[in-house]
């Protein structure tokens, strides 16, 4: 028997001002200690903004009293940092190496559980990637069996091609969106399963594909 480790990823649920606590711990823990080495989906930024948006939006509900159309606003301003903080969860579990005091000194709830020895994850196959907005491209993957999670990396193609660096990492294999890229360069794309007894699978076989 082995340990998996998931983090935990019910802070939705969390009041305002202990939602607020966690990013400033998660933004410390990822950001400034960068206790998790790899490429993040985002840079600290993004979140510090997410979570100054939120602070302004409490602070104006509060002013006003509440209110439909500020308490809807705010609301927003709180799934976005949700949606941050869970795909930040996600990129934790998959680059923690089943190691919960890593899970914790990110910022993140750990939570360990014991699992049957398992053979290494399959290699997925990537089954399409389109353009369907501009800098973007959305890369669908085979489902893999007892996979947690997938990831993207990619490489622009090229005379001196760079290495691959990681687009993100994902809950489901399809629809995995690569944001930031630049219209008229030509992308190698790759993608793994990420949650086995090995943490993940083999990389796919590369498809291309030039970015609108």
């Amino acid at each position: 028997m082995t340990e998996q480790v998931t983090v935990k990823t019910g802070f939705p649920k969390l009041p305002d001002p202990d939602v607020l606590a966690l990013a400033g711990t998660v933004i410390k823990g990822v950001f400034v200690d960068k206790v998790i080495a790899a490429a993040t989906p985002f840079d600290q930024a993004t979140v510090q903004t997410a979570v100054d948006d939120l602070k302004g939006a409490i602070a104006a509900q509060a002013q006003a009293g509440g209110g439909t159309v500020i308490t809807a606003v705010k609301k927003k301003k709180r799934n976005v940092l949700d949606g941050l903080l869970r795909k930040l969860a996600h990129y934790v579990q998959a680059n923690c190496n089943d190691d919960p005091q890593l899970v914790v000194k990110a910022g993140f709830q750990a939570k360990t559980s014991a699992v049957r020895s398992q053979t290494q994850l399959d290699k997925t196959t990537i089954l399409s990637v389109d353009n369907v907005h501009t800098k973007q491209l959305v890369v669908t993957a085979r489902n893999v069996p007892r996979a947690k999670l997938y990831e993207v990396q990619t490489a622009i193609v090229s005379a001196n091609t760079g290495s691959f660096q990681s687009a993100g990492v994902f809950s489901k294999a399809r629809s995995m969106t690569i944001t930031g890229l630049t219209p008229g360069t030509t992308y190698a794309i790759q993608v793994r399963a990420l949650g086995g007894l090995t943490g993940s699978g083999d990389w796919s076989d590369t498809v291309t594909r030039i970015c609108i």
